[in-house]
């Protein structure tokens, strides 16, 4: 095995130091990088065979995890690479041999500003109580901006944080608060099992990973309702999208109250895509809601299409619509044209804006 250890530390020091977000290592190719956004094959390596990637997939495993691996042919994991990185690991079969998706967690955890965030997030890690959703499509970087609201409570005041994570991706180190993480399948059988538990641990501040099914949608809005700020991620491409999946994803019958619910307890909804930039590297653009009086009656209302617009007219208050964001990184020449026209969800309201 050494010498497989070897060439994964090679693999990782190399992923490190050219600043790729993923690293892909799959049969009959030689490894790959993804850097800004583009698939590098590292040419100079060979092709892996199919003893290489599982030698690769299973020097990152330990036993438990091996066994979990056999057992359901994929797995989750984060693996910790010599206190410089971590990474978060999918190994799952294809064709019958193992392929692993590597994504490079970076050991510093970036701030609001360094990211190139909205100013207006400082915010929503003010406040005391309610449900702030980071949505987006895989791979646009609501990790990282969790990462940054959670970090930015911890320096600045002292709460109880508990985090549920599949995997635990950024290892906070405390300041002020006390934050504890917990990873399911480790720590926690479930996302829902580990926020019905949160009640009992008393918690400050909740954050969770993924809301991927409605109970623990509707665990986390009736944990905001009860005093908790709550910090949680989804799949969606826009804060009306957001409140349409959150609602759909009730029967019928549950939709009035959850709208009812959702209209006292949300606090905003942050969407962002990451953009190439001119000059190299990724800069999110993002769609800023916040949840207004007039935006909580319009979800109560099921006038969900009506949000939209209301964030158009919300600049004064720090609502940004990811049209006008991709046009103001056009207009200060950090993305080019074709590339915010090929993210925005209508090009022709993007070029009405540029002119």
């Amino acid at each position: 095995m050494p010498n497989y250890n070897n060439r994964i530390k090679k693999l990782f020091d190399l992923t490190i130091k050219e600043q790729a977000s993923d690293l892909h290592l799959s049969v009959d190719h030689p490894p790959v990088l993804r850097i800004s956004g583009a698939l590098i094959p590292l040419l100079k390596e060979s092709k892996l065979s199919s003893e290489d990637t599982k030698s690769f997939a299973f020097a990152l495993m330990n036993d438990f995890q091996k066994e979990k691996f056999l057992k359901e042919k994929e797995i989750d994991l984060s693996y910790n690479f010599n206190d410089k990185a971590r990474f978060r690991v999918n190994v799952f079969h294809q064709k019958g041999n193992i392929s692993c998706a590597l994504r490079l967690i970076p050991a510093d955890i970036r701030t609001i500003d360094e990211l190139n965030l909205p100013l207006i997030l400082h915010e929503f890690t003010k406040a005391t109580q309610g449900f702030v959703v980071i949505c987006g499509p895989s791979s646009q970087g609501k990790s990282t901006t969790l990462a940054a609201l959670i970090d930015e409570i911890n320096h600045s005041r002292a709460d109880h944080v508990v985090t549920i994570e599949d995997p635990i991706e950024y290892i906070f180190t405390a300041d002020k608060a006390i934050i504890d993480q917990r990873e399911v399948g480790q720590d926690t059988l479930s996302f829902a099992k580990a926020l019905r538990s949160t009640f009992r641990q008393d918690p400050d501040v909740i954050m969770v990973g993924e809301m991927r099914d409605p109970e623990t949608i509707a665990t986390a809005i009736t944990a905001a309702e009860t005093g908790h700020l709550v910090f949680a991620t989804l799949h969606t491409n826009s804060a009306s999208q957001t409140i349409h999946r959150i609602v759909d994803s009730f029967p019928p019958q549950q939709q009035d109250q959850v709208r009812a619910q959702l209209s006292g307890s949300l606090l905003g909804v942050l969407s962002q895509r990451l953009i190439p930039r001119i000059k190299g590297g990724l800069i999110p653009a993002c769609e800023v809601m916040i949840a207004t009086p007039a935006i909580a009656n319009l979800i109560r209302e099921n006038k969900i299409h009506e949000i939209p617009m209301m964030v158009e007219t919300g600049l004064e208050i720090g609502m940004i619509s990811l049209n006008r964001s991709l046009a103001d990184l056009v207009k200060r020449k950090e993305i080019s044209l074709e590339n915010a026209l090929n993210y925005s969800l209508s090009p022709s309201e993007l070029r009405m804006l540029i002119r």
